[in-house]
């Protein structure tokens, strides 16, 4: 049996009924390629600059204690980074300002513009940009058109191939030939783009899937051998439930400095660092630190230390978290390209380019493949009473 035109008939089908939705969702990827580094890009204006005579930050507390006096509310969160120039985020419940890490003059707050934009994105990317109730559903229509496309992707590399390998067959389909018009050009480009970037986009798609199904999210941890994790509900949360309950009372003076230095000689090679402010002497100071792009779970670690003290309650990286976990976030940052920094995010955002084009191509075909017959059967049979008439 020749299952070639099974597996063609079948690729077809599947781009003809997914065709609109793949098509939104590789639009929207391409466009959110490079996401983080925009959202940076858009809040530029924003620089800590030192005064004359004066080369080191100020302490935490002092910036903080700065940034208070300006908003007369006590903030619950501060990131820094290790860039000299970055201003220091400060959170105040769901506000967020930036303020510059030499004077602790508050600088405004993050732009919205690309913020509003990058959210409208991942809305039509992620379920159709459907509100409320429906969101379920326009996750479901994205989720199952992925797996469709996972299937289109898989099959086209079979289609892809030559049927005879010689270089002038294995040439016509992997290099882009000019002068081409019509149905030649759209039949080189779909086959040339779609054997380049065939195995990026099949890693992207088949990467979403543990995002858009919960069979998927447990298949990764059992391929690890080991169950999907139970939802926080004490520990971590317990201990921001305290932090939160607490939040009226003072650390002692210099405690906090204390234990931002402590942080920082965990993790030398630091590029940011944030903490939720601890209230409380008993309450935990849980450190979120990275010292990559900040997409790559790889290099970030979470360090928890006593309050009181100062003393490691916990070092938690990368490597010391379960296989399952790890596997986990390999694909939830290798699906956006950001495990491998800015080339993987490049690499994926082209393979997203290459899925434009591949199902703007291919429904070009499809439809020279059936209206294309449709108008020459009309043409001939026009001919064919205009020559009874003349007779």
């Amino acid at each position: 049996m020749n299952l070639r035109p099974v597996i063609f008939w079948s690729h077809l089908a599947a781009g003809v009924t997914a065709g609109v939705v793949i098509l939104i969702m590789s639009v929207t990827g391409t466009l959110l390629m490079y996401e983080r580094q925009l959202v940076d890009w858009s809040d530029r204006g924003y620089r800590s600059e030192a005064p004359l005579g004066v080369r080191d930050r100020l302490p935490v507390e002092t910036l903080l204690e700065r940034v208070r006096e300006q908003r007369s509310e006590a903030p619950t969160a501060v990131t820094l980074r290790s860039d000299p120039a970055a201003p220091a985020a400060i959170t105040f419940g769901k506000t967020t300002l930036y303020a510059d890490v030499y004077t602790g003059h508050v600088l405004g707050g993050p732009s919205t513009d690309v913020r509003r934009v990058m959210t409208e994105l991942k809305a039509w990317h992620r379920w159709m940009s459907l509100d409320g109730d429906r969101r379920a559903v326009g996750k479901s229509i994205s989720g199952w058109s992925n797996m469709v496309f996972l299937a289109i992707v898989l099959s086209g590399m079979y289609l892809w191939m030559p049927r005879k390998w010689s270089w002038k067959s294995v040439r016509a389909v992997m290099v882009f030939r000019g002068g081409l018009r019509g149905k030649a050009r759209d039949f080189n480009w779909h086959n040339v783009i779609g054997i380049w970037s065939a195995v990026p986009l099949a890693i992207v798609v088949a990467t979403a899937m543990p995002i858009s199904f919960r069979w998927a999210n447990a298949l990764v941890y059992a391929v690890a051998g080991e169950s999907v994790p139970a939802p926080a509900g004490g520990g971590e949360g317990a201990a921001r439930g305290e932090i939160r309950a607490a939040r009226g009372e003072i650390l002692p003076s210099g405690r906090l400095n204390a234990l931002w230095r402590t942080a920082q000689a965990q993790m030398p090679e630091w590029r940011s660092i944030s903490l939720r402010l601890p209230g409380a002497v008993k309450a935990p100071a849980v450190f979120a630190m990275d010292s990559g792009t900040g997409g790559q779970p790889q290099h970030r670690a979470t360090l928890t230390l006593d309050a009181s003290t100062g003393a490691v309650v916990r070092w938690e990286t990368f490597d010391s978290q379960s296989p399952g976990r790890r596997l986990r976030s390999w694909t939830r940052f290798t699906h956006t390209g950001e495990y491998y920094g800015v080339a993987g995010q490049t690499i994926a955002g082209l393979a997203s380019l290459g899925g434009v084009f591949l199902v703007c191509t291919g429904l070009a075909l499809t439809c020279r493949r059936f209206f294309g017959r449709f108008v020459a059967a009309n043409t001939l049979r026009a001919k064919d009473d205009a020559g009874a008439k003349a007779a």
